[in-house]
């Protein structure tokens, strides 16, 4: 017999919260203008902004175990289920492909270019490509393997990625290390994916990047762990609470401890900051998990509850609408040309608050006009799934 699937709000909201924070610091006003805490880490380190990608990641991993888990008692259903998460993830990797060669399509057909052109330099890899690519993986370990061997996989995966890149001499180099452009991770991403097909700001390297998804699945099996643990039925709510805490905290103990060694570092996804971020994503899933769903204060929810129920299509949705409006040229009184959501930002913006100040109340107004539209689809109870 088949367990009803559960929902926790605390989730929603947890995930509403983080998806929120992703927007705002993704559509800043001006890159060259951003408060300190809404920048990632320049390499090494964890800024509140580097915490927000591995959160989502854990979430998914939460929402799998919450999702699945009826589909895994059954083996009947399996493939069914699996089938379902390869074709949700292919959507998510092309999604992520589309808003990256969107631009380039565009430009090229303005041009009067060959639109095969755009796909010579496009990026493979992304945000919502590395979602997809770790839903797939995950969702099918979580359907085939115990909850043991899904520890022992995660520990293996750590292991593995901190053994490769810090033992493993990098080709043209000669010698480990965990430097931007030289690392092995680098230097597969140049091999397998080339350097017109990384990420435009390095062009030698992917923060996205095919072997840094390794520690990124971790990630993901670290948040499904916590969801199979969140099901029980055989716990109380003040002893789940209790352990999710004090594995979360024992969680950022050890990764600050790996960071002597093997440094907590966002692009590279290693191996300490899936401990360190799984971790605090657990205190913080603890936290609001005995505020909300045990102790019933709810009404402070709803605003990234909203978001948190059409996660990804805020997030897509935000992605693509600067590059449509930006598509459009205005003309400044120089008699350049720039892009309407720059000028419009230049005009109500730019004159009435410092730089930085401006550049952050933009941000929050993006935040807030999605804000405004996610209410009215969930008031219309509209939820569109991947």
């Amino acid at each position: 017999m088949t367990q009803p699937k559960q929902r926790l709000l605390s989730l929603d909201f947890f995930r509403g919260l983080t998806v929120a924070a992703m927007i705002l610091v993704n559509n800043p006003g001006s890159w060259g203008h951003i408060y300190a805490p809404l920048e990632h880490a320049e390499w090494n380190g964890c800024t509140p902004t580097d915490l927000i990608f591995p959160f989502f990641l854990w979430i998914v991993g939460v929402s799998i175990a919450f999702a699945m888990s009826s589909s895994k008692a059954d083996p009947a259903t399996h493939q069914k289920t699996i089938i379902k998460a390869v074709k949700r993830g292919i959507i998510l990797y092309f999604l992520g492909f589309f808003l990256a060669i969107f631009g380039k399509i565009i430009s090229a057909i303005m041009d009067h270019k060959s639109i095969w052109e755009a796909f010579q330099t496009v990026r493979l890899l992304g945000v919502l490509q590395r979602i997809g690519i770790v839903f797939i993986i995950s969702s099918i370990i979580f359907i085939k393997a115990s909850t043991k061997t899904i520890f022992k996989t995660l520990i293996v995966i750590l292991t593995v990625y901190w053994a490769l890149m810090t033992f493993i001499p990098v080709p043209g180099i000669g010698y480990p290390n965990l430097e931007k452009e030289t690392n092995l991770a680098a230097w597969i991403d140049r091999g397998i994916l080339t350097e017109a097909h990384t990420w435009a700001s390095s062009k030698t390297w992917d923060p996205e990047g095919i072997l840094s998804t390794l520690p990124a699945i971790g990630t993901c099996l670290f948040g499904i762990l916590v969801g199979v643990w969140m099901r029980r039925k055989d716990i109380d709510n003040p002893t789940k609470v209790a352990w999710l805490f004090t594995a979360g905290t024992a969680a950022v103990i050890l990764g600050l401890l790996w960071d002597l060694q093997f440094p907590i570092n966002k692009s590279l996804w290693t191996s300490s900051y899936v401990l360190y971020t799984g971790g605090l994503a657990s205190i913080g899933l603890a936290i609001c998990y005995w505020i909300i769903d045990v102790h019933g204060y709810k009404k402070f929810t709803t605003p990234f509850v909203v978001y948190g129920v059409n996660a990804i299509t805020v997030f897509f949705q935000a992605g693509l609408m600067p590059r449509v409006l930006n598509l459009i040229r205005i003309t400044k009184p120089d008699g350049s040309k720039t892009g309407l959501l720059v000028r419009f930002y230049e005009t109500c913006y730019s004159p009435f608050f410092s730089p930085i100040n401006a550049s952050l109340v933009w941000a929050l107004t993006y935040v807030l006009g999605f804000y405004v539209l996610l209410y009215l689809m969930y008031k219309k109870n509209i939820i569109i799934k991947v």
